[in-house]
């Protein structure tokens, strides 16, 4: 069992019998009332994000989860295939709602690491830092630095991403997949 002050960013715990990552932690104490942790929690079922008050006699269970190497495959009708690292036969299926924006990133052969819990793949995660190809560009215009020296570009996936002015169509760009934003030329 796992109390409030066990819970830190990363922690995975079970709330209803559903699994959560803890997102954020806030401890904070209000006069002569007890203290409270404020926390911003993810459901790794659904995706969803919650911000939740936790009391000192809350109590959590640990999260029970193995983590499992797969392969994105491909797309269709908002569910998103993937297989196990090295085992195309043992294919599963996640729902737009449970990827959310982290679909943006995903292309073929993309390697992810899978959550499993009780025996179920529920979510999986994309890698910090990905590399991908520009498509579209837009040339630069000389004198063209009041947006702060940057352009918006399209990569393989669709996904629009603000980018430094000398990024051109063809350039491999890396990308921070959990933020979104343009890391450096690869």
């Amino acid at each position: 069992m796992l109390g409030i002050n066990d819970l830190k960013k990363g922690s995975l715990i079970v709330i209803s019998g559903e699994p959560y990552r803890v997102m954020l932690v806030k401890h904070s104490h209000m006069g002569r009332g007890s203290a409270v942790l404020q926390a911003k929690i993810i459901s790794l079922m659904s995706g969803k994000i919650f911000e939740r008050g936790f009391k000192p006699s809350d109590e959590f269970d640990e999260a029970e989860i193995e983590k499992v190497d797969a392969e994105f495959i491909y797309s269709r009708n908002d569910q998103y295939w993937f297989h196990e690292a090295g085992n195309p036969a043992s294919r599963f299926a996640l729902s737009a709602e449970v990827m959310r924006e982290q679909s943006v990133f995903l292309k073929p052969k993309m390697g992810v690491r899978a959550f499993k819990f009780n025996g179920n793949i529920i979510n999986v995660e994309l890698p910090i830092k990905a590399d991908f190809k520009v498509t579209e560009a837009p040339p630069n215009v000389r004198g063209n630095t009041a947006q702060g020296g940057t352009k918006q570009v399209v990569i393989e996936t669709g996904a629009r991403v603000s980018t430094p002015m000398f990024v051109e169509t063809g350039d491999v760009i890396r990308i921070n997949t959990e933020t979104g934003e343009y890391v450096e030329r690869a």
